[in-house]
């Protein structure tokens, strides 16, 4: 960097450093104050009337008083801090600049390192920075309550007699005030917009002019913001603003542009075809922020600050499409936030090719040209980008143009490469009369110098350095000079872009807004008649229904108790009783013809069978131990917990998540895994109270008369069972036929007919299917014959009381059932029912409430197709009002526009008139 770019750049932190700087070179002209020809010497005049040299004319004056020239010889002495601060600021500005320029080159693995530290220097800087402006301050303050001699106050401040043309140099105070000097820092983010190199000469633009930049920037950004919200909607083509179209053939410099513009490199690179979807680019001015990002909305990356990730995922975006296609209409959205950019709404397009290669398919030209066609309709702006080395008359984005564009009212023309042509070719071609474009030609070199030097890879911002090298190139060739009447660099593209894109979004904002009132008024019609204005959003909604399944759940946790799981526990343990009796009791399943085994101690025979029997009391007492050891504590708790998860399936079922999977799922969920938390612990304790009823059981007389009178409703509901099958197995055989099957297999077992075989291929002229038929209905016909009996036996006088329990082995098995049933309920009540109705609720808030992200709740409401329709008719009448009030907001800025009398450049001429006014 130059002595004199420093200079102009801390101009406002060294004041003080002019007076240093003069005070030398006097002293070098006139060889000190001692000399006597030092007074005509100092600043290359004599002194003013009514002073003399100190020295030389001591006579003619009174004399010098120490007690007066003490203070103020200490006054200026004061002034030696704040010079030696300015110094030291300019120092370690200096250092600074150069260790940034030093870290800008670093390579990729030290570049987080570097902007750290980087971050950290500038911190410090502003810091010594605001510690001079505030010592500047105050000795300004200073010198101005105190009265200083004439002669004094000219070797202070000796500026003050030259401050018109230190305006110019960039002295600080300029002779502006304060305001002035307040709207020129306030103008640094427009100028930083707009591309204006702040390390060159200082912006010719007046204050006008800033002013209204800032506020064509602040429309812009509105108009952008409206265009956003309309493209939500998306359901009209009226509901439309333009957008910047950038089209041109590959190797055109198309991304160099875009990159110039960004001040990154972030768009994909390679040899072969890269860019296959089109890129909506949004360009976000922050004039407050620090730091540069870029963010996918439809991807939720978050905040990027590197850039090349940003190039990276836009690779894989694009090589995502199928060679097959090589080019799809599905955009990629990416919104870029930084200081340094201007608020534009850009669409970058793959470029278009003249022949396709092997391994592209051949129709992949025109799908190209169709691709394209569709982005540069009206109302979006033509960005046509060509290289100086191809003639305009064979440029493809000039020739896509005029199709859509046949008067070149909305296209743009930007002429790169400008460096390699001769500097008359290129003026020709930006004053080309054969393909006027009413917008005119740009002329851009957005080549980046390349270094050979060790830092020669760059991750900071590129805008700079493209500027340098564009300004040396035309400032090194007269044709471009300012009276050549042609428009060149990328900073002027910026503001054009900025100005134009205004402009026509400006031209159609008032049809914009007719269009958007007609649609409000359709939607709010439609909002009232179909849902009768009712407000919904996805969080009312699932509060709503969360709400409603849970007072359904709390009616069935409260008709679902005690009663209820005991009943059904000891339906379930009474068909166990029917197993064991009919296994160690009742007659068994037919297998086969063979003849039936001699049956020692039949059941028949159990009435009048000895008291005193082993055999009957054996029977009974292994009878109860199968069902004291059948694993109770698991069978309870396993029918306890398959009933509360089916009532859970059910109301599911029944509820307004039948509709949302994802509800179902995690509800289902829930209540597994409740239940899955309980069940081991509730079944060991479980088996452990009913561990007593394993060695010994009383059973008393009221005990007693119950299991009879609930035995033989058991028996009765048995003998109905197998009557009712053996009937349906008439029905289908017939009953005759079935008889006579039945009557063959009656007499082969007890040894009438003497079969040769087993009679697995049929015999007595009956198939193997109607024998295997007729042995199940020979099964079924002997238990009903035995049930019958029993329930005679149990309704005998001998069955009356306990004591005869082995002559009543269903009665007592009855009982046990029944002890085991409530002993089983209290622990059952406790351990599972009652914390499964306390948690289950609160399972289901933690899972569908709190857990939820605001994504997962919005799309869980709209997995109701109902639902969705009445969500998007609200949304769509929220952002029709926002766009609305947005439009409104404009219209209000632009009224204050037009009263204070401002005037823009490039006003659209279908517009017909001059100012701010869009309406």
């Amino acid at each position: 960097m130059s002595g004199r770019i420093l200079s102009h750049r801390l101009a406002p932190l060294l004041r003080a450093g002019s007076l240093a700087r003069h005070a030398h070179n006097a002293g070098a002209r006139t060889g000190g104050l001692l000399r006597a020809d030092g007074s005509a010497a100092l600043r290359g005049r004599a002194w003013t009337v009514g002073t003399n040299s100190i020295h030389n004319n001591v006579p003619a004056v009174r004399a010098i008083s120490f007690s007066r020239m003490l203070p103020k010889l200490a006054v200026k002495l004061v002034r030696l801090p704040a010079m030696f601060g300015g110094a030291m600021v300019a120092s370690f500005a200096y250092f600074q600049y150069q260790a940034t320029q030093a870290g800008n080159y670093a390579i990729d693995v030290f570049r987080r390192a570097g902007e750290t530290a980087s971050d950290t220097a500038s911190g410090i800087f502003s810091e010594i920075q605001s510690i001079a402006e505030q010592t500047q301050r105050g000795w300004q303050r200073t010198t101005e309550d105190t009265e200083l001699p004439e002669w004094l106050q000219k070797i202070l401040r000796p500026d003050e007699e030259d401050s018109g043309s230190s305006d110019s140099s960039g002295s600080p105070g300029g002779g502006k005030s304060p305001k002035e000097g307040r709207a020129g820092a306030a103008a640094a983010a427009t100028t930083a917009a707009f591309g204006y190199d702040q390390s060159g000469e200082d912006d010719a633009r007046s204050s006008r002019d800033i002013a209204e930049d800032d506020q064509m920037m602040l429309l812009t950004r509105k108009m952008i913001e409206i265009r956003n919200i309309l493209s939500t909607v998306g359901q009209s083509n009226t509901l439309t603003l333009p957008s910047i179209v950038v089209i041109g053939s590959q190797s055109s410099g198309k991304s160099s542009v875009l990159e110039a513009i960004v001040g990154h490199e972030f768009l994909p690179k390679g040899s072969n075809m890269v860019t296959r979807r089109p890129i909506e680019l949004t360009l976000v001015n922050t004039p407050n922020g620090h730091s540069e990002y870029g963010e996918f909305p439809a991807l939720g990356l978050g905040k990027i600050t590197d850039f090349s990730q940003i190039q990276r995922t836009l690779t894989d975006l694009n090589l995502a499409v199928p060679e097959t296609d090589c080019v799809t209409d599905d955009p990629i959205q990416l919104t870029i936030h930084s200081p340094n950019v201007p608020d534009l709404s850009l669409i970058d397009l793959p470029g278009y090719i003249q022949v396709a290669g092997h391994d592209q398919p051949p129709e992949l030209k025109q799908k190209i040209s169709d691709l394209c066609d569709k982005y540069i309709q009206s109302p979006n702006i033509i960005l046509a980008i060509s290289a100086a080395d191809v003639d305009l008359a064979n440029s493809t984005a000039l020739r896509a143009s005029r199709r859509v564009d046949p008067r070149g009212e909305r296209t743009i023309g930007v002429i790169t490469k400008m460096d390699l042509v001769d500097p008359e070719r290129g003026l020709s071609m930006l004053t080309d009369k054969k393909y006027p474009l009413r917008l005119g030609y740009v002329g851009v070199v957005c080549r980046i110098p390349q270094t050979t030097t060790l830092f020669s890879r760059s991750t900071g911002n590129i805008t700079s350095a493209i500027l340098k090298n564009e300004n040396a190139y035309f400032s090194a060739h007269p044709e471009f000079g300012p009276d050549s009447g042609v428009t060149i660099g990328v900073s002027t593209l910026r503001t054009k872009l900025m100005h134009v894109l205004e402009q026509t979004m400006a031209y159609n904002l008032a049809g914009t807004r007719d269009a958007i009132s007609q649609e409000l008024e359709e939607a709010t019609y439609e909002f009232k008649v179909q849902y009768n204005d009712r407000p919904l959003s996805a969080e009312s909604y699932l509060a709503e229904t969360l709400d409603s399944f849970k007072h359904s759940f709390k009616a069935f946790a409260e008709g679902f108790g005690r009663p209820q799981v005991r009943e059904m526990l000891k339906n379930e343990l009474d068909q166990r009783v029917m197993d064991i009796l009919a296994q160690r009791y009742w007659n068994k399943p037919i297998e086969d013809l063979s003849p039936m085994l001699f049956e020692p101690d039949p059941l028949s025979d159990l009435p009048k069978a000895d008291p005193e029997s082993l055999y009957w009391r054996r029977k009974l007492d292994a009878s109860t131990s199968s069902l004291t050891k059948l694993g109770i504590g698991r069978l309870a708790t396993t029918v306890v917990a398959n009933a509360l998860q089916a009532h859970c399936d059910h109301l599911l079922s029944q509820s307004t998540f039948a509709s949302h999977p994802y509800a179902q799922k995690q509800i289902t969920d829930a209540c597994e895994s409740i239940l899955n938390d309980r069940f081991f612990s509730t079944s060991d304790q479980v088996e452990n109270c009913i561990k007593p009823y394993k060695f010994e059981i009383e059973v008393e007389e009221p005990e007693w008369t119950k299991g009879r009178e609930n035995v033989s409703k058991v028996l009765k509901e048995e003998l109905k069972a197998c009557e009712g099958a053996l009937k349906r197995v008439e029905e289908i055989i017939g009953k005759r036929k079935i008889r006579d099957v039945m009557t063959f297999i009656d007499k082969v077992r007890k040894g009438d007919i003497v079969l040769e075989g087993d009679g697995t291929g049929g015999a007595g002229g009956f198939s193997s299917a109607l024998l295997e038929t007729g042995r199940d209905s020979v099964f079924l016909r002997d238990r009903a014959d035995l049930l019958k009996m029993r329930l005679l036996a149990v309704r005998s006088k001998q069955c009356a009381t306990k004591k005869n329990k082995y002559y009543c082995p269903e009665i007592f098995l009855d009982v046990v059932s029944d002890k085991l049933t409530s002993t089983a309920v209290l622990f059952l009540n406790v351990e599972l029912l009652s914390e499964f109705y306390y948690n289950f609720p609160r399972e289901l808030d933690m899972r569908l409430g709190r857990h939820l992200s605001d994504d997962e709740v919005e799309r869980f409401a709209r997995e109701d197709p109902r639902i969705r329709r009445h969500l998007d008719i609200i949304r769509k009448k929220e952002l029709l009002e926002l766009a609305l009030q947005k439009i409104e907001s404009i219209r209000q800025l632009d009224g204050r526009s037009m009263h204070r009398g401002q005037e823009r450049p490039l006003q659209h001429e279908k517009r017909g008139r001059g100012g701010w006014n869009l309406f």
